[in-house]
């Protein structure tokens, strides 16, 4: 929020009883032989922001902007925040999304099971999304002049993946 020149507690109403969730994310044991297979494909999270706890374990990678993936080792105990859709169009993409994969890793760790717990920070359903004002310029004019609530993007973006029905 005070990156974006808002007042500090600027999103607690806006998160306030949202469709936040927390998962535990299983990946099995794969065959030694499968180091480097793409294990959960690149792409980018829907909502506001997805906090990861326990990110140590090999994997996660993130593309960078000059479009090579970058393995993530965080030290033990950090916090990967990842910038999700909803973030990146209440900024006009000022903060983009984290396009983001998991890869199988290479070495012993390649065989061994992988779990991951990510909270995924949603608005609230009837959130209007209207681009913030300090975000667009002349160089950066508004992409989304027509505001949408937490729930109509939400729903939109599911349609666009194939997770909801048209």
């Amino acid at each position: 929020a005070l990156h974006l020149k808002l007042a500090e507690d600027w999103f607690e109403p806006a998160t306030e009883d949202g469709n936040s969730i927390l998962r535990l994310l299983h990946y099995p044991p794969v065959k030694h032989d499968a180091q480097g297979a793409i294990r959960a494909e690149a792409h980018e999270d829907i909502n506001l922001i997805t906090l990861l706890l326990g990110a140590e374990e090999a994997g996660l990678q993130l593309l960078g902007r000059n479009g090579t993936w970058i393995d993530v080792a965080p030290p033990e105990g950090a916090l990967v925040v990842n910038i999700g859709d909803m973030l990146q169009r209440l900024t006009n993409h000022v903060l983009p999304s984290t396009t983001h994969r998991v890869r199988n890793p290479s070495g012993p760790a390649a065989g061994r099971i992988r779990y991951a717990m990510p909270f995924f920070l949603h608005l609230r359903s009837d959130f209007l999304i209207s681009t913030l004002p300090q975000c667009m310029s002349d160089d950066n004019p508004d992409r989304y002049p027509e505001p949408i609530t937490a729930d109509g993007y939400l729903q939109q973006r599911l349609r666009e993946i194939g997770l909801a029905k048209p």
